[in-house]
């Protein structure tokens, strides 16, 4: 006998003694004048639960939130209480079904208990933003439509679907994407509205497709280039390519607070025209790259906590590296944009009207790329592995797949970028400056400090104690290391103190030729509409 939906049991509640038909009836529409055994109406309360149960399926998040889900139509993880959530369209459903009668704010407030607790009684559900895998491990992108579809991308190809096979949750902070399209020249019309040369341009594309692989560490793009490079615009495009939004450029966040609130309502972000970074936002973006979390206070409760986790995908826009702190530094990839000329400088109405008009070719060239890379990046291998590995094997699949050096080139330019963190660090400097002049120098945290010339204007940064001393050495050793100074800190004092020892030596010099970037035209030749190349199938 086939089994249709009414006979399921929602969330696990059954109806014991109770036939199919009992069961169908008391699942139909609301009764609007129906009455209990003593002429009243059930609760308003009551009435709102059952029908919510009729029409959706509770889960919890595994970060402790409650969400509803819609039985048919898209698969779309509402919030039972935020604006836009299950409250307010209960609210609105029991005012149509009931003519005259209104949802007090106290019915509303204890049917979200009671729901909230069917949450709690459910084993916790993925939810996702924006992008996230399958149980066959397909990449799934939310195209952020009202009707829910979804691109799905395998290692054969990428699809349009209807629904999502995975469980989406939206935020004020998003906006549709439109529908990928294939016409074989997107990824020359992206690098026509782009001042960046080939090598930049091709590990752009990879930063791209690497930023819809959810369960990796994605590095922070950085634009950087003097005023009038496009820095900002640029960084928006990147933004709205991978994850729209109506605020794709943020401020600089106040303190961890707010910025856990962006980090939560999008899964790409730019942080605009960056000057000085302080170190807890430098942390903080440490942490978002390779998955953080904030523990904070459950809404409507003084005890309870919930825990935020995410990783997330940044870009941000600077004039100097310098400001990039070493742990950051380490983190990031590094694109130079050219001055932009009078002969191509462009209204931002032209090239939001242009960026719009290719971004579903755009869209398509970078979904075919990301299934070239996952048909190949299982079988993937590094010689050696960078700070950024996963992020790396996503350039060598990307590499050979379309028979770039982006990976070569990456490596080279992190090196470009860990000199410059260090020029900007004034201890950094020094340190370097000691063992350039002794060769190999070995002591106490305390001692350094005592050999270390203090700068006329002592920096904010600059150690106070060999506690901070100890610790500040330890972070800068993999920036020093990239200018061939080694950290040892493993050996301890022969006295009876048994203090440790900071041992800081030149590293012997490798022959480390890296290959020097390609270099063409900054705007490449684009095909005239409708002199384009019949586009091949899609997988």
């Amino acid at each position: 006998m086939t089994t249709t939906r009414s006979d399921r049991p929602v969330n696990g509640h059954a109806h014991p003694g109770k036939s199919r038909a009992a069961v169908d009836s008391t699942r139909s529409a609301p009764r609007r004048s129906g009455h209990g055994d003593d002429g009243k109406p059930p609760p308003a309360a009551a009435r709102i639960v059952a029908m919510a149960r009729e029409q959706y399926r509770f889960v919890m998040s595994p970060d402790g939130r409650p969400y509803a889900v819609a039985l048919t139509g898209p698969n779309i993880a509402l919030p039972l209480r935020n604006k836009g959530g299950l409250r307010q369209r209960l609210a609105r459903q029991f005012a149509d079904a009931y003519p005259g009668e209104v949802a007090s704010q106290s019915a509303l407030a204890d049917a979200m208990t009671v729901l909230e607790g069917i949450c709690e009684d459910t084993d916790p559900e993925p939810v996702h933003l924006r992008v996230g895998r399958d149980p066959s491990g397909a990449i799934v992108v939310d195209l952020g439509s009202a009707d829910g579809r979804a691109v799905v991308v395998t290692g054969v190809g990428w699809q349009v679907v209807d629904r999502a096979p995975v469980l989406f949750r939206r935020s004020g902070a998003m906006a549709p994407m439109p529908e990928p399209v294939l016409d074989g020249d997107g990824l020359a019309k992206l690098h026509a509205l782009l001042n960046m040369d080939v090598s930049a341009f091709r590990q752009l594309v990879a930063w791209l497709v690497a930023a819809w692989i959810p369960d990796i560490p994605h590095p922070a793009i950085v634009c950087k280039g003097e005023q009038g490079t496009g820095k900002s615009k640029a960084a928006q495009m990147f933004i709205n390519l991978i994850d729209p939004s109506p605020a794709a450029k943020r401020s600089q966040p106040r303190d961890e607070k707010a910025w856990s609130r962006q980090a939560f309502s999008s899964w790409a972000l730019c942080l605009d025209n960056i000057s000085v970074i302080p170190p807890w936002l430098s942390d903080t973006l440490c942490k978002a790259v390779t998955g953080d979390g904030v523990v904070d206070r459950a809404l409507y409760t003084d005890d309870d906590v919930v825990v935020l986790t995410f990783k997330r995908v940044l870009a941000l826009t600077t004039i100097d590296a310098g400001a990039l702190a070493g742990d950051l530094a380490e983190r990031v990839l590094m694109l130079d944009l050219q001055l932009i000329d009078s002969e191509h400088r462009r209204s931002e109405e032209e090239l939001d009207a242009t960026f719009e008009a290719v971004r579903p070719a755009v869209l398509g060239a970078l979904f075919d790329v990301l299934a070239c890379v996952l048909a190949v990046l299982p079988g993937v291998r590094l010689e050696s592995m960078p700070r950024m590995a996963d992020f790396a094997r996503v350039l060598a699949a990307v590499d050979q797949t379309q028979g770039w050096n982006t990976l070569g080139d990456y490596l080279a330019t992190s090196a470009n970028v860990a000199t410059d963190a260090l020029e900007g660090d004034a201890f950094a400097m020094a340190i370097a400056a000691l063992v350039d002049k002794v060769g190999t120098w070995q002591g106490t945290a305390g001692q350094l400090l005592e050999a270390l010339p203090v700068p006329l204007m002592r920096p904010k940064n600059w150690p106070v104690d060999p506690t901070r001393a100890g610790g500040r050495v330890k972070r800068l050793a993999p920036l020093l290391r990239s200018i061939g100074i080694t950290v040892d800190d493993t050996q301890r004092s022969r006295d009876r103190t048994r203090h440790k020892l900071l041992t800081l030596s030149r590293a012997p010099d490798e022959d480390s030729s890296a290959s020097a970037p390609e270099q063409a035209l900054l705007w490449p030749e684009v095909a005239p509409s409708g002199h384009l190349e019949p586009p091949p199938d899609q997988h």
